[in-house]
C-alpha cells in the first residue's frame, strides 16, 4: 500500500488534538475518509468543514479516518472513538488532487469493502466523494464511488446524508432528484459536471480541531476568502469560478478565532486580495498570534503587508511566478511582472526576512530554451537580494480551464528542462523539482476517463510503482512523451467554449497569447 508513514502513532495523535467542537455519537455513521495521511488530511480546511457539516446533521455523525501505515490493525482508524471503524452507514471521501485516487481505493479496501463500485453489494454502505478534485476531473473516481458531490460540498452532504438514510441505492436516482452538484455515478464518461455554490452563510470555513501532528502543526485554520477575481488559465479557481472571490469581513473573520490557539492560519485562493488583509494580519499579530497565509501574490506585497507578515513570525517570503518569462507570464493572463518580485526581495529584506521561495510552473505553452534562460537570470538577480529556493511544478493541464488542452511536455523535456535550468543557475539557487513522473501521472488522470481510474486500480495491483502506471496507461493510449491516442483527445468546456480537436492546444496558446499582446 502507498499509506502515508508517520513518526507517531494514531493514539498518539488523538491525544494530541484540541477539540472545538463538541462531538456526540448518533445512530448513523458516516466514515469521513482522508486517503492520505493524517498529518494530510488535518492540514485540509475543507475536510474539517465537511467533518462540521455532517456532525450538525440531525441522525449522522462523523468518524474520520486517515490512510496511515502505523495504525494497530488493517482496518482504519476511526478517531472519534478511538479504535478500528466500525460498520458504519455512508462513506464520505475528501479528495484533493488526482494522485489520490490510488488512496481512495487502498481506504475503500482497508474498510472492507471491493474498490470497484459494480463489485459491491446493495448492503454495503454508499460510498461518497468530493473535495477539491470535483472542481476538475473526478471522472477517474466513478469507478469506486456511488455518489458524487461536485465543487463547494458543505451545504450538500448533510442533506445527502438525509436523503439517502434507510433508502436502497435503487433509490438514490429519486431521492437525489435535484440536488445542485451532485451526481449519481455510472458507467458512462461525463461531458460536463456541475459545481456547487455554499451559501455565503456559511462562510468562513474555519477549524474544528486544532491538530498537533500536523503540516501546519497546531494551526487553526480560518477562511478569508473564497474563490479568486483572477483570470490566469490555467487554475481552476479563475474568476469563472462560482461568481470569483467572496470576502469575508475581517472582523467577521477575527470573531470567529477561538481562544487558546496560538497560531492561525489564513487559507483561500486569493488571500492577499482581501482588501483588508493588512489590517486582519495586524490585528492577529496585536494578539501574539502567529500567522500564516497560503497564498502570497507579489504584486499585493507592499511593504505594510510585509511588516504585518513580519510581526505575525513569517522569516521567509513565499511568492508565485508562474511563467519563466514576462512574455508567458501574458500568455497565462498572470499579473506578476519581474519589477514586482525584485520590489518583494528589496523590501523583504530591508523589513528582516531571511529567504524567498518562488514557485514556478514549467512547460507552459510555447516556452522555450530561451524563456528558461530569461528565468535564470532573474533567478541570479534575485539571488543578490536574498537566499533563493525555487519550486518547480511540470503543468499538468486541468479540466475546466482554459489551458485544458495544452500538452503535457513529457518526462523527458520535463527532466532536461530542469536540468537546462540547473546548468544556467551554477548554483546561485536551490531548485526542488516535482517528479516529472508522478505529474505525467497526474496530467492523465486530471484529463482522463473513468478507464483511467480503472487503469490507477489495475497499476496499484501490480505494484503502484511508476513502471506500473506506465504499463497500465499504455493500454489504454496514454505516454510518458505526453501523447494521447486518437480515442483520448481531451474535451473540456470553459466559459462555453468546447477545446478538443486535434492540434487544438498549439492553437489555443497562439491565440491567448495573440488576443493578450493586443490589448496591450
Amino acid at each position: 500500500m502507498s499509506v502515508s508513514r508517520q513518526t507517531s502513532g494514531p493514539r498518539q495523535r488523538l491525544a494530541s488534538e484540541l477539540q472545538l467542537e463538541h462531538w456526540s455519537d448518533a445512530p448513523n455513521r458516516c466514515a469521513l475518509v482522508y486517503p492520505s495521511g493524517y498529518h494530510v488530511g488535518m492540514s485540509s480546511l475543507g475536510f474539517q468543514q465537511i467533518w462540521r457539516s455532517i456532525l450538525a446533521t440531525k441522525g449522522w455523525t462523523p468518524l474520520r479516518a486517515f490512510n496511515d501505515v502505523d495504525e494497530p490493525t488493517e482496518r482504519p482508524f476511526a478517531y472519534e472513538l478511538a479504535r478500528s471503524m466500525p460498520d458504519v452507514q455512508a462513506v464520505a471521501l475528501s479528495v484533493a488532487y488526482e494522485l489520490e485516487t490510488v488512496g481512495v481505493i487502498e481506504m475503500l479496501t482497508r474498510l472492507g469493502l471491493p474498490a470497484l463500485r459494480r463489485e459491491r453489494q446493495p448492503d454495503h454502505p454508499v460510498v461518497i466523494a468530493g473535495g477539491p478534485l470535483t472542481f476538475s476531473n473526478p471522472a477517474p473516481l466513478l469507478p469506486f464511488v456511488d455518489i458524487l458531490i461536485c465543487g463547494e460540498g458543505e451545504g450538500l452532504i448533510g442533506e445527502v446524508l438525509q436523503r439517502i438514510e434507510g433508502q436502497p441505492k435503487s433509490a438514490l436516482t429519486e431521492v437525489l432528484a435535484g440536488l445542485p452538484g451532485v451526481v449519481l455515478a455510472t458507467d458512462r464518461n461525463p461531458v460536463a459536471l456541475p459545481v456547487a455554490k455554499a451559501d455565503d452563510v456559511l462562510l468562513p470555513a474555519r477549524s474544528a480541531i486544532v491538530a498537533e501532528s500536523t503540516e501546519l502543526r497546531k494551526m487553526f485554520l480560518i477562511e478569508p476568502e473564497r474563490g479568486c477575481s483572477r483570470q490566469c488559465t490555467y487554475c481552476v479557481m479563475r474568476r469563472s469560478t462560482n461568481g470569483g472571490m467572496r470576502p469575508v469581513p475581517a472582523q467577521t473573520v477575527l470573531d470567529s478565532i477561538p481562544a487558546g490557539v496560538e497560531r492561525v492560519g489564513l487559507v483561500g485562493a486569493a488571500v492577499t486580495d482581501h482588501l483588508e488583509i493588512t489590517d486582519l494580519v495586524n490585528a492577529l499579530a496585536d494578539r501574539e498570534l502567529s500567522v500564516g497565509i497560503s497564498s502570497l501574490r507579489a504584486d499585493r506585497l507592499k511593504r505594510p503587508l510585509l511588516e504585518a507578515l513580519f510581526r505575525g513570525g513569517y522569516r521567509t517570503v513565499t511568492v508565485a511566478l508562474d511563467g519563466a518569462s514576462p512574455r508567458l507570464r501574458r500568455v497565462v493572463r498572470r499579473k506578476t511582472e519581474d519589477q514586482h518580485i525584485e520590489r518583494v526581495a528589496r523590501e523583504a529584506k530591508s523589513v528582516g526576512f531571511m529567504k524567498m521561495k518562488i514557485y514556478m510552473v514549467l512547460g507552459l505553452p510555447t516556452e522555450n530554451d530561451e524563456d528558461l534562460a530569461i528565468l535564470a537570470q532573474e533567478l541570479i538577480d534575485l539571488s543578490k537580494i536574498l537566499p533563493i529556493d525555487v519550486g518547480l511544478s511540470p503543468l499538468v493541464p486541468k479540466r475546466n480551464t482554459p489551458l485544458y488542452c495544452a500538452p503535457f511536455i513529457g518526462v523527458k523535456e520535463s527532466d532536461r528542462r530542469i536540468k537546462f535550468l540547473r546548468r544556467l543557475l551554477k548554483g546561485r539557487a536551490n531548485i526542488r523539482p516535482v517528479s516529472s513522473r508522478w505529474s505525467w501521472v497526474e496530467s492523465v488522470l486530471a484529463r482522463g476517463s473513468l478507464a483511467c481510474g480503472e487503469a490507477v486500480l489495475e497499476a496499484h495491483r501490480l505494484g503502484g510503482d511508476f513502471a506500473a502506471y506506465k504499463k497500465s496507461f499504455a493500454r489504454i493510449g496514454y505516454h510518458p512523451d505526453g501523447t494521447v491516442g486518437a480515442d483520448h483527445a481531451p474535451m473540456g468546456v470553459d466559459g462555453g467554449v468546447a477545446y478538443g480537436l486535434p492540434g487544438a492546444e498549439a492553437a489555443l496558446a497562439q491565440t491567448t497569447e495573440l488576443k493578450v499582446l493586443r490589448r496591450r
